[in-house]
């Protein structure tokens, strides 16, 4: 089965001075940049995935800052795929599927940002498409949240994603335990 890796959101709006940045957004990229290496070590096809806001009112990627370009953690090399995006989905109105298919691909190793938006978003739609999934949780990162007056930290709204991940969507696994 031909894997890839897809490398989603982790863009300089989610690091320091940037516009939202994510609790361990550092550790994300650290373990982001280790795996991304290792896939080209292997010749895993690797596919950037860059979100662009479109939407009016938004806070972050927009075009013309400095927020928007990838960082450089994992900056993409030549040849290997950006793909822009506009939506939480990565296959939303994108041809990533259409990529994806091209390259023979049936399972996807997943990274990247944030775990209970765009990361659980792209996971679902790439199980209902077929795609086998592996998310690396800790190369992913989320951010502190509030619901109805009540603070869930970091931490826990990333568990809880990735629970519901493992669940029955994805395997999900720590860097070190990873098999390519």
């Amino acid at each position: 089965m031909s894997k890839a890796l897809l490398l989603v959101d982790i863009q300089n709006d989610y690091f320091p001075g940037g516009k939202m940045e994510l609790v361990d957004a550092q550790r994300m990229a650290a373990n982001a940049g280790q795996l991304l290496a290792l896939c080209r070590q292997k010749g895993i096809p690797i596919i950037h995935i860059q979100h662009v806001s479109v939407r009016p009112g938004t806070l972050v990627f927009h075009y013309g800052t400095e927020g928007i370009h990838i960082h450089a953690s994992v900056a993409p090399l030549p040849g290997e795929t950006v793909i822009q995006k506009n939506y939480a989905n990565s296959f939303r109105a994108t041809s990533l599927h259409e990529q994806l298919q091209s390259l023979g691909v049936r399972e996807l190793v997943i990274c990247g940002a944030m775990s209970h938006m765009c990361i659980d978003t792209t996971v679902r739609a790439a199980f209902d498409l077929g795609y086998h999934c592996t998310v690396v949780e800790d190369a992913c990162a989320t951010r502190n949240l509030e619901f109805n007056g009540v603070a869930v930290e970091a931490a826990k709204v990333h568990a809880a994603f990735m629970a519901a991940l493992a669940y029955g969507f994805a395997k999900v696994t720590a860097l070190k335990n990873l098999e390519l």
